[in-house]
């Protein structure tokens, strides 16, 4: 049997030859593409939780900008009225 199998091989050294190279050609692209899956992965998880960080602050911020702005308004409605208040006091129409 094993006589077999060397005259084999040394009759189809070329197929023998092609095939391993195959083998080890397909090995070698399995690790790349499972290296390669492995990096996408890691990257994708440090981009969720770089991403939620940065979004909280963010949100944060905005929140922050509302709150300022919704004072102004509270300020400019304040001097509105009171400038409709002088301006229709002498015209001896109520203020609205």
């Amino acid at each position: 049997m094993v006589e077999t199998v060397r005259s084999f091989l040394r009759d189809n050294s070329a197929l023998a030859v092609f095939l391993g190279a195959q083998l080890l050609a397909a090995g070698a692209a399995s690790a790349t593409m499972l290296a390669y899956m492995v990096r996408l992965e890691t990257r994708v998880s440090t981009m969720e939780t770089r991403g939620a960080e940065y979004t909280v602050a963010r949100m944060a911020e905005m929140q922050q900008r509302i709150t300022v702005l919704e004072q102004n308004i509270k300020q400019n409605e304040f001097s509105i009225n009171r400038i409709i208040a002088i301006m229709t006091r002498d015209l001896g129409k109520p203020p609205p």
